[in-house]
This record gives structure tokens, sequence and C-alpha cells, in this order.
């Protein structure tokens, strides 16, 4: 059995390594998202920077992670056999919840869901040993239940403190120094910044390096005792270090303190919480070690030996930090995670992934009835310099002026942000309050963005959707994280080496297929219209950018419109749910097309803006084809989901000849866009005559039958409503050649532009786009 034991430890450390860069994808939103939002540097910068962070946080970090081994349970009462199974379900579920997260974009905490992790398997293991051991003691004696607890309280602290101080710092800051703030900056930015950095060394010193193999009792308590004079002599180096910096090389003061809060931030991060990951394994191969070394067997051998300390190697810190450093380059999930975070603070409008509900409508509601009687109370000339200093118009200016290369938020609000996380996770840290380095830079991000101006009425009640789902998720991680890992606990003990490998299996299958969903989503995401290196966008580039997502969408509505007709004929509500399922991200991406669409007229030039209107119709007639399909999609599920009588054999009949007719529209608006056949464009236009004679018939068709009493009222509704949705498919499908034949065709022979000289540069644009997807 020994092998058996230490096949399972060296599994512990592969599933130790896939933690770590699951782990790494979520965690990189605490000391990215300000840097990266606020573009301090550019991005190659900031990943050497936050990882050279990681690499030193991990060398200095000193020692296993305690909670790992005696933190939630008491060793000293379970066997090896039984302590081993505990450490394998913890590590399974946590790769499993974490890479789920990732996969999504949501950002949680590594340090709640390790905790809530063991607690599960612990529990588990103990309730087997109550219910089977007559000798066994109460379940409560098996458990440390306190630090459970803390961690739940930890998370209503970390939200509510880092909101509320994040908000109040940052509004007082952006009223010092307003959105227009180089001027002041350069006045009093060496002593802001002095005071950040200042911040940002205690936080290193309390929360960094605390615990590093270098850090001896003796330079511990000389640091405590001397903490005053080092903040002191840190606050007047860096001052004076920032002051020559600016008037002396020009270099910006709000930089330095984004990159210096980014390395720190990083720092932490790694030596604390990442070391969580190998503390699993650790505390199994120190496991195994002790049982081998006492030659007893498995199931009779308590764990007591797991009691004492024990130090991590350094060979083993470095090679974590290195797994680290390497996820942050090469991680798409990171990114992704980053962009929730981003999404949620940035400081203009756009496409907003949360959908609104009634609490964030209601909190808006009540918040802004609350702000209005304020303003109203507030002496006229006091508002107006508060409406100065708020006013957002120098960096949206900036924005427009830099186009794609735009921050997404200033570098005054990442200041604040990395410096009053610092600020906050090293006083919690120093007076022992179970603070989350992920809850608290995530809120005090929020709160900051809300003071900012950022969650205005356009986007308000999107983002306090976002912030309640977020800490709704963190919630669920500790639910989630302790069921999952109770039940593979049982698994694992009552199915031995069979439940093993089978789990294993299924983990490497479930890890395989959100890593495949989230590669089609960030596909999706990243796909971006194909454009020429030089001179902006002209009518052809454009023209090719109408094909991308006119062949994309209609292939995708046709697809959903025809797998909805075969199941109705069936009555198979399955298929109808699935076929509505399918839709569904389709339907949001085009919505996301539709928000971001206007943001083409920046690369359009002046004398081809028709070209760019062009653009944003065919994406708005494209969004109008996506709800018709919905609403096929949806009526044809709640008809049969209802149990009503099906449509007749006549009646499906003349909906696929009613589909056919739509699909070859399609497949000849694609062809038209593609060849710009001025003569085939007016010819097919003028058949939309046509289409409406025919739906007329069918309609009489079904009058006739109603009043046969051939058919029911639901049946009528449901008939005549798809009807209804394919006539609106072709008037809008037409609406997209006949935008074409304005916009493009007549206007060129308007400018004394050849029409084939449009024709010849779109097929170039094509045959290359063709040719870079065969490379």
């Amino acid at each position: 059995m020994e092998i058996f034991y230490l096949v399972l430890v060296v599994i512990l450390f592969v599933l130790a390594i896939s933690d770590l860069v699951v782990g790494v994808s979520n965690d990189a939103v605490n000391f990215l998202n300000s840097a990266v939002g606020s573009k301090a540097a550019p991005f190659k910068v900031i990943m050497f920077v936050a990882a050279m962070g990681v690499l030193v946080g991990a060398t200095f970090s000193g020692g296993m992670m305690e909670v790992a081994r005696k933190g939630i349970f008491h060793p000293e009462y379970f066997y090896f056999s039984e302590i081993i199974l505990i450490f394998l379900a913890v590590m399974v579920t946590d790769v499993i919840l974490l890479d789920t997260f990732n996969s999504y974009g949501m950002p949680t905490s590594t340090t709640v869901s390790i905790v809530f992790e063991l607690l599960g398997a612990a529990v588990a293991m103990s309730l087997i040993k109550v219910f089977m051991d007559p000798d066994a003691m109460h379940l409560h004696e098996y458990i440390n239940n306190g630090k459970a607890l803390a961690i739940i309280g930890g998370i209503l602290m970390s939200v509510a403190i880092a909101f509320t101080i994040g908000a109040l710092i940052q509004y007082i800051s952006r009223f010092i120094f307003s959105f227009d703030y180089e001027n002041r900056m350069r006045k009093i930015g060496p002593l802001f910044g002095g005071i950040g950095i200042m911040a940002i060394t205690y936080f290193m010193l309390i929360k960094g390096v605390k615990g590093a193999s270098f850090m001896s009792d003796e330079l511990t308590q000389t640091i405590q005792e001397n903490t005053g004079m080092i903040l002191l002599i840190s606050l007047i180096g860096w001052t004076v270090i920032l002051f020559a910096l600016n008037r002396l090389f020009k270099i910006d003061i709000l930089k330095v303190l984004v990159l210096v809060g980014t390395f720190a931030l990083a720092m932490a991060f790694a030596g604390n919480d990442l070391v969580n990951f190998i503390g699993v394994p650790l505390a199994a191969y120190n496991s195994y070690e002790i049982f081998k070394a006492s030659g007893a067997e498995a199931d009779a051998f308590l764990m007591d030996g797991l009691a004492g300390e024990v130090a991590t190697p350094a060979i083993l810190l470095a090679g974590a930090g290195i797994i680290m450093v390497i996820t942050l380059y090469f991680s798409k999930k990171a990114q992704a995670v980053v962009k929730t975070s981003l999404d949620l603070g940035r400081q203009d409008e756009g496409y907003e992934r949360f959908s609104s509900y009634m609490l964030s409508r209601s909190l808006v509601r009540n918040v802004s009835a609350v702000g209005e009687v304020v303003r109203k109370n507030v002496p006229i000339k006091v508002r107006k310099v508060f409406r100065r200093q708020f006013d957002e118009r120098p960096f949206t200016e900036k924005q427009q002026k830099l186009k794609n290369d735009a921050p997404v938020f200033d570098m005054l609000r990442a200041s604040v942000t990395l410096v009053v996380a610092s600020i906050l996770i090293a006083v919690g840290t120093n007076f022992k309050l179970p603070l989350s380095t992920t809850y608290v830079t995530f809120m005090v991000f929020m709160g900051a963005s809300l003071a900012d101006g950022a969650w205005g009425r356009e986007s308000a009640v999107y983002r306090v959707s976002g912030v309640l789902s977020v800490i709704g998720g963190w919630f669920f991680t500790a639910f989630s994280a302790f069921t999952v890992a109770f039940l593979l606990a049982l698994i694992f003990y009552f199915t031995g080496i069979i439940g093993i490998v089978a789990v294993l299996i299924v983990a490497g299958i479930a890890v395989y297929r959100t890593h495949s969903t989230h590669s089609k989503r960030i596909a999706d995401l990243e796909e971006f219209e194909r454009r020429s290196m030089d001179g902006g966008l002209n009518r052809a580039k454009i023209i090719d950018l109408c094909i991308t997502q006119i062949e994309n969408f209609l292939v995708k509505y046709d697809e959903a419109v025809s797998k909805s007709l075969k199941a109705l004929k069936k009555e198979d509500r399955s298929g109808l749910n699935d076929a509505k399922q399918v839709f569904e991200p389709t339907r949001k991406k085009i919505e996301w097309r539709q928000l971001q669409s206007s943001k083409i007229l920046d690369d359009v030039p002046e004398d081809e803006l028709e070209a760019g209107h062009l653009y944003i119709i065919v994406i708005d007639y494209l969004h109008e084809l996506a709800l018709q399909t919905e609403s096929i999609l949806k009526s044809s599920y709640k008809h049969v989901d209802n149990n009503h009588k099906p449509l007749i054999a006549e009646q499906i009949d003349e909906l696929q000849e009613m589909h056919e007719m739509i699909k070859d529209l399609f497949n000849q608006i694609i062809e038209i866009f593609k060849t710009l056949d001025v003569e085939k464009a007016r010819e097919y236009a003028s058949r939309l005559q046509q289409y409406a004679s025919r739906i007329r018939d069918i309609r009489k068709k079904q009058i006739k039958r109603i009043k046969k009493r051939k058919v029911g009222t639901r049946n009528s509704i449901l008939y005549l409503h798809l009807l209804g949705e394919f006539r609106n498919m072709t008037l809008f499908a037409h609406r997209i050649l006949r935008v074409l034949e304005d916009l493009i065709i007549d206007h060129a022979e308007q400018d004394g532009v050849d029409i084939k000289e449009i024709k010849e540069e779109l097929e170039r644009i094509q045959l290359a786009g063709e040719e870079l997807e065969r490379e």
C-alpha cells in the first residue's frame, strides 16, 4: 500500500501545479487591474513588474500554509489513510472550482476556496468516523469551527470597509486634483506620491515579507519598534526622489506610484496567498514521510506529527514562483478575470456584461433619490465647485484622442486603489483581522469607481448588478467548495482506487471542457473585424467587415430557425429548449456588436462616413433579425412546454416553405455583398412584393382553417405569430440590401467612384483574409 499512497502524493503535486495555474489566473486581478486599466506603462512592462513581484514574493514566502495541516481540523485525531483522502478531495475540488470561475471571468478568493474545501472534506471524514466507530468523539471535536466563522466574517468586513474607504479616499483625491490633474500634480504630486509609496512600504513590511525565511525574530522586533522612523524616512526619501525624477527627467509621478503598488501587491499575493496551493500537497508529502518512517499501518497510524511546524523547501517556493510567472504571461483566463474587473470600473459606458435585476435597480433608485435630496440642499456655488472638480471632459477628450490606446480610467484612480488596498490589508494583518486580499482590492476598486462617477445613469444598474454578482460568487465559493469536497471525500473513502481514478478522469474532462468553452468565448470577444494596416477604413474594408458579420450571424439565425421547426414538428420540448439555449450566446454577441458599432466611425475618413454608416445600420438590422429569431424560438418552446395541441402537417409545411425563402434570401444577401452585383441587388430587392404576397396567401389559408375549426385558438396564436416574425425577417433582410444600394452603390456613383474599383479592392481584402486563415 505504500506505493499506492506515494502515487497519491505524486498526483497531489501534479494537481498543485494545475492549482497554481488556475489560482494565479484568478488572483491576477488583485494586482493587475489598476496598472492595466490606467495603462500606466506598456503591457509587457506591467507584466514584468508583476512577474518580478510574484517571483520575489514566492521566494520570500516562509513556510507551508499551516491551515492545510492543522487550521481547519485536528490531524492528531485522523489516520494517515484518512488524511491523504482529505487532501486529495481538497486539491481536485480546488482545481475544478477555480478553473470554472476563471472560465467565466469571475474573481474569487483562493483562500476561501481552500479553507472551505478542507472544512468540507474534514467534516465528511469526521462523520464517517462518528457513524462507523463506536468509540469516536463528537463531530465538533474533530473540526476547528472558529476558522470557518472567521472567514465568513472576513468576507462581510472586507466588503463593507474596503468599499466605503475606497470611495471616500477617491472622492477626496478627485476633489483635490480633478480629472485635469497635471498642473497640480507638478506642485504637490511628489508629496502625494511620497505618502502613497510610504503606505506601500508599510504594507510590504507588514504583509509582503511576513514569515519570510530571512525575517528573524530579532529583525521583526526591530521593524516593529522602529516602524514610525522607517515610515518617516520613507516619506521624506520618496518625496525627494519623486520630485527629482519629475523635474529633472519629466517622469510621471503617478506612473511610478502605480508600478510600485503593482509590485507590492503582486509580492504580497505570492508570498501569502498562492503558497496556499502548495501547502496541501506539502502537507500530504510530510504526512507520507512521517507514516513511512513509522512502519505502521495506514489505517492505524494517527497523524500527531502534523501538529508541529514544517518549513517549505526554498526550491519548491522558487518553482512555484516560476509557474506563477509563466501563467501570468500566457493565461488568457487571467486576462478574462482582469477584464471583468475593468468592465465594472471603466469610466465610460458601453457593453455591460451583467444584466440588471430588481435588487440593483432598487439600490440605484434609492441612492439616486438620496443624492438628489442632498444636491438640492447644497448651495449653488458649492455645487459649481464640485461640478468643476468632477468634470470628466479632460479625460474623455484624452480617450478620444488615443482611441484604441486610451486607458479605461486615469492613473489617479489607479494610484488610490493600490495605496488604499495596501493600507487596509496591512492594517488588517497587523490587527489580526481576517481580511481577504481579493475582497479588499476588488471592493476598493469598485468604491473608487463609484466615487469617480464611473457608474453614471447609463451604466449604474449594470455595474451594481456586476458587483453584487461577484460578491454572491464569493459566498457561492464557500458553499460549493464545502459541498464538492465533502462529496469527493465520501466517494474516495467508500469506492477506493476505482472511485479515485473515475473522479480524476471526470475532473480532467471537466477542466478540458471549461477550457474549450472559454477558448470559444475568447475567440468571440477577440474576433475583431479585419482591417488593413494603412489608411484607416474605406468602402471596401467596411464592406468586408459587413460580410464577416453577415456571414457569421445569418448562418446562426438560419440554423436556430431550422432546429426550432424540426423540434416543433416532433413536439420535441428538449430540442426546442436546446435550440433556445444554444442561440443565447449569439444574441448576446450581436447585442455587444451593436453597442460597439459606432466606434468604427473613429477610423473612417470624413469623406467616407456613409460607408461607416453602412456598418452601423447593418449591425442594427442583424440585431433586429436576432430578436425575431429569438421570438420564434421562445414562442415555439412555450407552446410545446404548455402542452398545447401541435401544429398540423400543412402548417409545418408552410412554415418550412417560409424558412426556405428566408434561407434563400440570406444566401443572396451574402453573395451580393461579396460581389457588389448592382443588377442582382436591385432585381432581388424587387422580389419583396412576391414574399409579401406569399405570406398573405398563407395567412388566408390559416383564416380558412380557423373558420372550418380545423385548428384551435392556441394553434392560431402561435402560427400567426411565427408568420409575422418570418415576414419581419424578410423585411429587415431586404433592408440590409437596400442600405448597401443606397450608401455604397448609389453613393459611389454620386462621388464619381467606379464600383469596379471597390469590387477589386474588396476581392484583394478577401483573398488576404483567406490566406491569413490558411496560415
